[in-house]
């Protein structure tokens, strides 16, 4: 079953928005201090990135389930966008029908 397993949040300073959603969410932050982990299990990472822009990364058990889901998502209206995908990507970039990566 797909689940939000993260937010990507473009934002100007990651030190800055770092200090306020760890305090504002209680997340701790990790050895990365972009990467802000739940105190609550179950609830979605938090990634600070001042390049990628923001997104949700959602999160499956296995590659066979990810298939599974990049298919029915597919069927949903989502598209599989290009992508220049390093060698041992375990992800897949798709498009909600709207076009938003």
């Amino acid at each position: 079953m797909v689940r939000v397993g993260a937010i990507v949040m473009q934002v100007a300073d990651t030190e800055r928005a770092g200090a306020f959603w760890s305090a504002a969410l209680g997340y701790r932050r990790r050895d990365n201090p972009d990467f802000l982990e739940p105190a609550v299990p179950g609830q979605p990472h938090l990634h600070l990135d001042r390049t990628e822009r923001t997104h949700l990364d959602l999160w499956v058990a296995d590659a066979q389930e990810q298939r599974a889901e990049v298919a029915r998502l597919v069927a949903l209206g989502a598209t599989e966008v290009a992508w220049d995908y390093p060698p041992d990507a375990d992800f897949v970039v798709l498009a909600d029908p709207d076009g938003t990566l």
